[in-house]
């Protein structure tokens, strides 16, 4: 297909945008970023290529910011259950209301295809010992971030048209080196525990099953929603994985100890936070995007690239406990230092 002029990406000073920015600009798309610059200051390393930026709350957007825009990936969010629960009705706010009116005035436009990015949570705590498919499964969200999610997707599909083409990508915990480093989800924490501190606890016995994925195998899904023809992703929803990418918190765990020799693990039994349990089917993303969608990450692979990571930009453990990998201790910080107002404006 012909490449769009211009693609959007929402949240591009975030985890994951930060890593597909990148990747759009080594395939010659051109790329305008959208960020409210909640993350922007939470840098390990380069910060990578310049590109256009509006520094913008989504809730904020204009019709003249879609202007020229062929192509909208959303990532920007409050972004993981914890940071949901932070606040409900501002995370339904900025993720399903500012969504929607997003997608509204990207249709006006004539934005040409809106890429969504889902969440496997909306499956929160399985009943079944199934993998979960898109369509069929029970939708199972026990949190704000994870409804909101859910929600998002019912109501983009019901604006898609064929001049509108709305796709839906739902990816696992996402795990692997970004500039804007996360250690607040599962596989990237463990890792950097090990690193920083030679221990891996786990806040459970270790049987919770939880799917995940490497960012840049999730930013090539994303891409992949540009690229693949309509008549293929309009209206679709895709779990982001990889073959057998489902592990236990235990194999999340052991992995993590592979890649930094000499590291303990402990178990100690409690629940923590986080609940969820599921084992997710990603045979439709690696059938029917099969010519665009080539996973190439594993534990192993993305583990010792995080190590790397760490070596090359001197991460230690005040880096891993802190504000700067941990999105909740940034934005209460940036609260309650006066510099966002209760509804997280700046």
């Amino acid at each position: 297909m012909t490449r769009p002029k211009t693609i959007l990406v929402t949240g591009d000073k975030g985890y994951v945008g930060s890593v597909l920015t990148t990747l759009l600009l080594e395939r010659e798309y051109p790329v305008t970023g959208l960020d409210t610059g909640y993350y922007a200051d939470c840098l390990l390393g380069e910060p990578g290529p310049q590109y256009p930026l509006l520094k913008r709350d989504t809730r904020d957007v204009t019709a003249a910011d879609l202007r020229g825009v062929h192509a909208v990936i959303h990532l920007a969010a409050l972004s993981n259950d914890p940071l949901g629960e932070l606040s409900p009705d501002l995370t339904e706010e900025i993720n399903l209301s500012a969504t929607i009116r997003l997608a509204k005035l990207a249709r006006d436009a004539g934005v040409s295809r809106f890429v969504y990015a889902s969440s496997q949570s909306m499956y929160g705590v399985s009943n079944t010992d199934g993998e979960l498919d898109e369509d069929d499964s029970e939708k199972n969200p026990i949190t704000a971030y994870a409804r909101t999610k859910w929600d998002a997707e019912l109501a983009l599909k019901a604006l898609g048209t064929d001049e509108f083409v709305v796709v839906c990508f739902r990816p696992s915990t996402v795990f692997g080196a970004s500039p804007r480093l996360r250690c607040d989800i599962v596989f990237n924490s463990l890792v950097a525990c090990a690193y920083t501190t030679g221990r891996i606890e786990i806040k459970s016995d270790g049987t919770p099953w939880r799917p995940v994925v490497h960012v840049r195998d999730v930013c090539a899904a994303f891409i992949a929603g540009v690229e693949a023809p309509a008549s293929i992703v309009a209206g679709r929803s895709y779990n982001v994985g990889i073959s057998n990418g489902n592990f236990s918190v235990r194999d999340l765990a052991e992995a993590a100890g592979r890649v930094v020799p000499g590291s303990t693990i402990t178990y100690t039994g409690e629940h923590g936070p986080d609940s969820r349990t599921y084992r997710v089917s990603f045979t439709r993303i690696l059938t029917e995007l099969r010519d665009w969608y080539r996973p190439a990450w594993n534990l192993d692979s993305g583990g010792t690239e995080l190590v790397t990571f760490f070596r090359r930009t001197g991460f230690n453990e005040a880096h891993f406990r802190g504000r700067m990998t941990n999105r909740l201790a940034q934005l209460k910080h940036l609260s309650e230092s006066g510099q966002l107002d209760p509804t997280l404006r700046w």
